[in-house]
């Protein structure tokens, strides 16, 4: 232990010798694993917080197709989808999306029964009529209102449709919410110009979780121009649309991953004379090769591992104390509303091992290898940097 406890002080005073050159790996090798690092722990955030938030969402969401785009759905569906063995509360939805071309985002518009509280207040109270609505702290924001003031759109007609705000709520997660207007049923079928008996979807909860697919099944059986859409289906979609975006991320910065390949490279292509007359010094005197891929193994650690753990706390300070605003606009959508929440850190064990061994390993053998193939000269041609 005391002989290892040597070389490792022995290490120190090296890579202190030549600190430059080692803090110069040091800068491109943090960088280059804070970087993967960040889109890694953003991607996995994102998904987690996304996942947690649609726990509570409907088994299934039952929606109408003609010529295989989405269409509305009679409300007659839901009498018919109640009578399967196994199905609980059936809830034809009245929703849509809305450009506002003043403000240039965009807003998803609700309907709801009038007095239903379904959201958290933050002021004033729920609709009562169908001349109220209450919105999202995203679109109060973007819209510079206030409880008590009116809300102004353009309704499928073209004509101006005015409502009085009577609250401003939140959700358990604003993730959804941020861009969300709630109006009636009634109002919101009148300002989409939706007829009277269709709504946009029908959601579905179902008893046992585990007969949400055969529930399915049957719902398209018994409705052949409706696509059920299960839940599992919902959260396989969210996931995909994740990787796919991280992929799209770690492509982008290729460029970083490159240029610690050409570092490595460069390093393990040979060791510089200074190192060689080094290595046939510590031979002259006593050293054997052992000794030396030791040296060099404990500077290859002390490398690696302190530029990885600064690459993943960077990483960490960047995603989850500053909310990753250079990575934040790729991943999180189309959405102009998209709401200001802070990140809560799930860290994968998983990728942060195998990002460690992508990294890590590689290094380490760039050090050892041409140290041993030093090692194993003659300590005279050595100490020329023969």
């Amino acid at each position: 232990m005391i002989r290892l406890l040597k070389i490792l002080e022995f290490a120190l005073s090296s890579l202190a010798r030549r600190k430059f050159k080692n803090l110069s790996i040091i800068v491109v090798y943090s960088f280059t694993i804070a970087v993967l690092a960040s889109v890694l722990l953003l991607t996995h955030s994102l998904k987690k917080t996304a996942l947690a938030v649609l726990v509570d969402a409907p088994a299934i969401v039952v929606q109408r197709l003609v010529g295989g785009r989405h269409e509305l759905v009679p409300i007659s569906y839901s009498r018919i989808i109640e009578k399967i063995p196994g199905v609980g509360r059936v809830h034809p939805r009245v929703w849509g999306y809305y450009y506002d071309s003043l403000y240039h985002v965009n807003y998803t518009l609700l309907g709801i029964n009038k007095g239903q509280r379904r959201f958290a207040m933050v002021s004033g109270k729920t609709l009562t009529t169908d001349e109220q609505c209450i919105i999202g702290q995203g679109v109060a924001g973007a819209q510079h209102a206030e409880t008590g003031m009116d809300l102004l759109l353009i309704d499928s007609k073209g004509v101006g449709y005015s409502c009085e705000i009577s609250g401003t709520f939140k959700a358990n997660s604003n993730l959804w919410t941020n861009d969300l207007i709630v109006l009636s049923n009634e109002a919101l079928q009148g300002f989409f110009g939706m007829p009277d008996g269709l709504a946009t979807d029908i959601t579905v909860e179902v008893f046992n979780g585990r007969e949400v697919a055969l529930v399915a099944q049957k719902i398209k059986r018994l409705l052949p121009d409706t696509r059920p859409i299960t839940i599992d289906e919902i959260l396989h979609t969210y996931t995909s649309i994740f990787n796919w975006r991280s992929g799209m991320m770690l492509t982008v910065f290729t460029s970083s991953l490159i240029a610690f390949s050409i570092l490595a490279w460069d390093k393990a292509t040979g060791i510089s004379g200074e190192e060689k007359r080094e290595i046939g010094i510590l031979k002259a005197i006593g050293w054997d090769t052992g000794d030396v891929l030791t040296l060099k193994l404990f500077e290859g650690i002390i490398i690696s591992v302190t530029s990885f753990l600064a690459g993943i706390s960077l990483a960490y300070v960047h995603v989850f104390l500053l909310d990753a605003p250079l990575l934040m606009p790729v991943l999180k959508g189309w959405s102009v509303l998209f709401p200001r929440f802070h990140l809560v850190p799930y860290i994968d064990g998983y990728q942060i091992i195998v990002l460690g061994f992508l990294t890590i390993l590689p290094y380490m053998a760039s050090t050892v290898l041409p140290s041993w193939k030093t090692a194993i000269t003659d300590p005279e041609n050595a100490m020329r940097g023969v």
